[in-house]
């Protein structure tokens, strides 16, 4: 640690909220699938800004997307029309299947036009038609509806009252989803794949399973693709792994590669429920942001693009299950597909995060004790074995 680095975690430490627990150091650039510190230091990024950094850092077609957009305008009301984004959710909507995209900031801004527009189309058919079903160790953000949608009491503690209308059920558990359900269910909110709940895949009949459920009693079927979306299941969309369709799906984190932005899409059906005031947003879908969720549009579906994505992700989870039989002790299960995979541990995990680190590696732990993976997706197989390479150098030590 530098005097420079000292520096800045002490003006952070004097004047940021302090709600994140940050590792010691500070990054400065990036190129690629690298990040490298104030110092120099290059890391193999293989947390991807937390599934952002879709493209890697310094993609020269974003840059200069961005670049060129920002001389012409950043940003304008959502009173007046832009290509930019009319192009943008028309490329959403046409690989969706679905009907009309809303442009927000965030995740959690996603996720709650979501839980609006599914309420308002409910109570035109029911007005007591409010009930939302969502998952327990779901992450669904970090606003007071999506927190309550969030199936991980720890988050909500401190935070009450939270909204009325929300239950919860076990992911993979078709039975118990069923005996909650009725007809005053407006929505099942789910994560196609579960991510910050430790990277959990639907079982095979699963999601069929739940969109059956939804159709009969009249129910929307949510999907929450931020964290899985956007090519990162080795489709564009995770629920075209599983051949289930939603009515409404959430996007955020790398739509944009790196430039805050959200999206939910759904069906005409359900959007001509909402009217003119319903919803807004004043930066959301603004012309910076959609530049940059075109350039993502137009890269990350080709197919070559996606098949890298499962060609590389099935070879590192291959990998992971090799390292898994050489530490059985401390690996118990592998889990994910693409390039969002898990490797759970019999002991936290945050330890090791910190060692691997150290050696030159960015990876991150979630639900205590799951190593998650989820890099940029142009990573190759030799990348792979490099981080693997990191972690099993530091594995013995908690032997």
């Amino acid at each position: 640690m530098t005097d420079q680095d000292q520096k800045i975690f002490d003006e952070d430490k004097g004047a940021y909220l302090p709600v994140f627990s940050r590792y010691k150091i500070v990054l400065d650039h990036g190129e690629g699938p690298y990040a490298y510190d104030i110092d120099g230091k290059r890391y193999l990024d293989f947390l991807g800004g937390i599934a952002v950094n879709v493209l890697g850092h310094d993609y020269p077609p974003l840059v200069d997307a961005i670049a060129h957009q920002a001389r012409k305008m950043i940003h304008c009301s959502n009173l007046y029309y832009t290509r930019a984004q009319a192009d943008a959710a028309a490329k959403l909507v046409k690989l969706s299947g679905l009907d009309k995209a809303f442009f927000g900031n965030s995740g959690a801004e996603a996720n709650e036009g979501a839980i609006k527009v599914a309420r308002k189309y409910a109570h035109s058919l029911d007005p007591e038609k409010s009930q939302i079903i969502s998952a327990w160790n779901s992450f669904h953000g970090r606003t007071i509806a999506t927190l309550t949608a969030t199936g991980q009491p720890h988050y909500h503690e401190g935070f009450g009252p939270l909204p009325d209308g929300f239950d919860y059920v076990h992911y993979n558990d078709l039975a118990e989803l069923a005996s909650m359900m009725s007809d005053k269910t407006c929505a099942v909110l789910l994560e196609t794949i579960q991510g910050e709940g430790g990277v959990y895949t639907p079982n095979p009949g699963y999601l069929e399973g739940v969109r059956k459920l939804c159709d009969k009693y009249h129910a929307l079927l949510i999907f929450d693709e931020i964290q899985a979306g956007i090519g990162r299941s080795g489709k564009f969309f995770a629920y075209e792994k599983y051949g289930v369709k939603p009515d409404v799906v959430t996007l955020a984190k790398g739509l944009a590669g790196g430039v805050p932005i959200g999206a939910f899409i759904t069906t005409d059906a359900v959007a001509n429920a909402m009217k003119p005031g319903d919803h807004g947003t004043t930066f959301g879908g603004n012309p910076l942001a959609c530049a940059a969720a075109n350039v993502v549009l137009d890269t990350v579906p080709q197919p070559e693009f996606l098949a890298h994505v499962e060609t590389v992700g099935s070879y590192f989870k291959a990998q992971l299950l090799k390292l898994q039989e050489k530490y059985p002790s401390l690996i118990k299960e592998v889990r994910g597909t693409g390039l969002i995979l898990g490797a759970e541990l019999t002991i936290p995990g945050r330890d090791i995060v910190n060692d691997v680190l150290a050696k030159g590696a960015i990876i991150n732990c979630t639900a205590g004790n799951v190593l998650r993976f989820i890099p940029p997706l142009i990573i190759t197989e030799e990348q792979v074995d490099e981080v693997l390479s990191m972690i099993d150098d530091v594995l013995p030590k908690y032997c």
